[in-house]
């Protein structure tokens, strides 16, 4: 793991850990963790605590990329800051390590760009999602088609903000990913209306499709969607699925599929780009 400035490695260490409960993570193991570097007051005041956690557990720990890259198969970074995401991801896709890169992809559709540059240019398979997209509810419902073509969804979840990271990017992304997993790609415009407490941010994909994603300032928010299709509208609670994405991840190390396509990530970098410029604007409708 590169970047152990967040509780998500602490989590990725227990669940890749615990092969008897998830029989599929039995063929991957995390060995070895680079503390990386943050600009975010957050993830700086977290490094130390984390990185002595991880050694406590085993992890080997190491003072550069160059060192990690020497003892593993393959790459998860981790950085909470999204702004040193470009700059980490470098040297993996160089080395051809398969790459999973913590939500959000980075913080600029324009970084995201360039790591899907690199990653065609080194034939180095990678892929970025948040945990939320592999809600086990969410992929009931897309597999048993029963609420026949998608017409429109609303999504929504905690979105509270936090200093450094751009709006939307810190937790908005969760209900903004599971948005497009259920919609697509394809979204043409957005528009953001802001009020005290919450966020309401209204995309139009093709054909007229809406989809809206509701932002909850409380840090007491659950995640939760509702589908509304040519059949019927189901309404479903998508939980914070740590282990499905690791299961995910495991999968993509060994087949080098990624269960995301890069290009989907950097458009949703670009709707909440696109959300942000809205509300810049007073509210106007921003076309992607």
């Amino acid at each position: 793991m590169i970047g152990l400035d967040t509780s998500h490695v602490i989590e990725f260490n227990r669940i890749f850990g615990n092969i008897e409960a998830n029989p599929e993570l039995a063929e991957t193991k995390i060995v070895a963790g680079f503390p990386g570097r943050s600009d975010l007051p957050i993830s700086r005041e977290r490094v130390a605590g984390f990185t002595r956690e991880l050694a406590a557990a085993g992890l080997e720990i190491v003072d550069s990329v160059h060192d990690l890259l020497e003892r593993v198969d393959a790459v998860m970074l981790t950085s909470v800051d999204g702004g040193v995401h470009l700059e980490q991801a470098r040297p993996v896709l160089e080395a051809g390590k398969r790459l999973f890169i913590d939500k959000p992809l980075a913080h600029r559709a324009s970084d995201a760009r360039e790591i899907m540059r690199l990653s065609e240019l080194h034939g180095t398979p990678c892929f970025s999602s948040s945990c939320v997209r592999f809600s086990p509810q969410l992929i009931e419902l897309e597999d048993s088609r029963e609420v026949g073509d998608v017409t429109g969804a609303a999504t929504w979840g905690t979105c509270h903000e936090q200093p450094g990271v751009p709006d939307l990017f810190f937790y908005g992304i969760h209900g903004i990913e599971a948005l497009f997993a259920v919609m697509g790609q394809g979204c043409e415009s957005v528009q953001r209306i802001h009020h005290r407490g919450v966020d309401l941010v209204i995309g139009t994909w093709s054909e007229g499709r809406l989809g809206v994603y509701r932002g909850l300032r409380r840090d007491d928010s659950l995640f939760g969607a509702t589908i509304f299709g040519s059949k019927q509208i189901a309404h479903i609670d998508l939980g914070i699925p740590y282990r499905e994405l690791c299961i995910e991840i495991a999968r993509f190390f060994r087949s080098g599929v990624p269960p995301v396509r890069l290009e989907e990530s950097i458009e949703i970098l670009a709707f909440m780009e696109a959300a942000n410029e809205s509300w810049r604007q007073g509210g106007a409708v921003v076309r992607i």
